[in-house]
């Protein structure tokens, strides 16, 4: 720790950039990456389709809590929720079955918005081949805006992190097999750098990341409890199980064990899964899920925001609970406020690094109409080792 903070203000400078990208065109114009384009000029409102960091006005607020507290008046009756909770696996296969790989898209935001995902070997790799001749431009926006508890966060996180990540794995596995001489082989043991995905889907953010940690001996594992979806990311071209490691697993179950030790995970990432849980679970998962975090290890998450338009659009008679929905196909969905997403990660003993409310103006040109999107993107860091007692 004291060997961390010794370190010169220019390191930290050159660890802190490395923490946040930003795309440019070979033309020079920015290329309006996630978090970048903003509506300055009322008339231009249609000139794109979306508009980032829209401020709300206090009628804005007011007409979404009002629509929220319309449609959440009528409950499904109790009696008839628990199915929703008990079943839900069945409801995402049957989500699977019906719409194979061909209903998301692939992430390709996911390394602009998370670059902790990537060893540092390979984040180099994607700045110089990022696709649409592109070319990537370190920067962190909001770094002038830090206090100096967050920027001692991200200083450890990150040097812990990037020692060893692209080393040969005789190398990189020494340092880890002394903590785990008495572990039985698992898959992606030797990996120097480990990745969790869960609620992994049909692999829109696996592939992605599949295809940018080749040659870096870094390891994916990806866990989803619809057994249709994991099969689907198992029969993809570019599944290779060299480096990765796709399982069925229901995140609920907290007597079910992972296919790896606690303490052994570099990054997990949860992206649009923490908010189709029962409410009631989702402290429950976080944190079992914190365990399997290395010291330093980082929890990224990406989830829906109270008030977003999806909420908004529910009718009468499909909600469960206080922002809580059911909708038509028994999928579930709950709607985040970033003081609950702080409240999640702390209590499992995680600390902040990025806590935002991504609030978006999404536009349809052609039908001329603007809607308020709300999403919750945050980063939590496991600080510190475990206790010797």
């Amino acid at each position: 720790m004291h060997k961390l903070r010794s370190l010169s203000t220019a390191k930290l400078a050159e660890v802190l950039s490395r923490l946040s990208t930003r795309l440019k065109s070979t033309e020079g114009r920015p290329s309006a990456p996630l978090g970048s384009r903003f509506l300055t000029n009322p008339d231009d409102i249609f000139n794109h389709n979306m508009w980032d960091h829209v401020q709300w006005t206090e009628d804005d607020k007011e007409k979404a809590r009002q629509r929220a507290e319309e449609n959440s008046s009528v409950q499904i009756p109790l009696k008839e929720q628990g199915k929703f909770d008990t079943e839900a696996w069945q409801y995402w296969d049957k989500f699977y079955e019906m719409h194979q790989n061909k209903f998301f898209k692939d992430r390709k935001w996911l390394f602009l918005e998370f670059p902790e995902l990537l060893p540092s070997c390979a984040k180099s790799q994607v700045r110089n081949g990022c696709q649409d001749d592109q070319q990537v431009e370190i920067l962190l926006p909001s770094q002038s805006r830090m206090d100096t508890k967050t920027r001692h966060h991200l200083h450890i996180h990150h040097c812990h992190r990037n020692t060893d990540s692209c080393q040969k794995p005789c190398e990189g596995a020494a340092l880890e097999n002394n903590k785990t001489t008495q572990t039985p082989t698992f898959p992606g043991q030797d990996a120097p750098f480990r990745i969790l995905e869960v609620g992994c889907g049909v692999g829109n953010s696996v592939f992605p990341i599949v295809n940018s940690i080749k040659e870096t001996n870094a390891f994916l594992y990806c866990c989803d409890f619809s057994p249709r979806a994991i099969q689907l990311v198992k029969d993809h071209p570019d599944y290779d199980d060299s480096l990765c490691h796709a399982f069925v697993h229901d995140i609920c179950k907290e007597s079910t064990s992972f296919p790896f030790p606690p303490q052994s995970l570099d990054v997990i990432l949860a992206i649009f899964v923490l908010s189709s849980i029962h409410p009631q679970r989702i402290q429950g998962v976080v944190n079992q899920l914190s365990t399997y975090l290395k010291h330093g290890g980082i929890f990224l998450f990406r989830d829906y925001g109270r008030y977003d338009l999806s909420q908004l659009r529910f009718k009468k008679g499909r909600c469960l609970s206080e922002n809580f929905y059911t909708r038509g196909d028994g999928t579930c969905v709950y709607f985040f406020t970033k003081e609950e997403v702080h409240d999640l990660f702390f209590k499992a003993g995680l600390e902040e690094i990025q806590n935002l409310e991504d609030k978006r103006l999404q536009v349809n040109r052609g039908k001329k109409v603007a809607m308020h999107r709300v999403w919750m993107q945050s980063k939590y860091c496991k600080l510190h080792p475990p206790s010797s007692s």
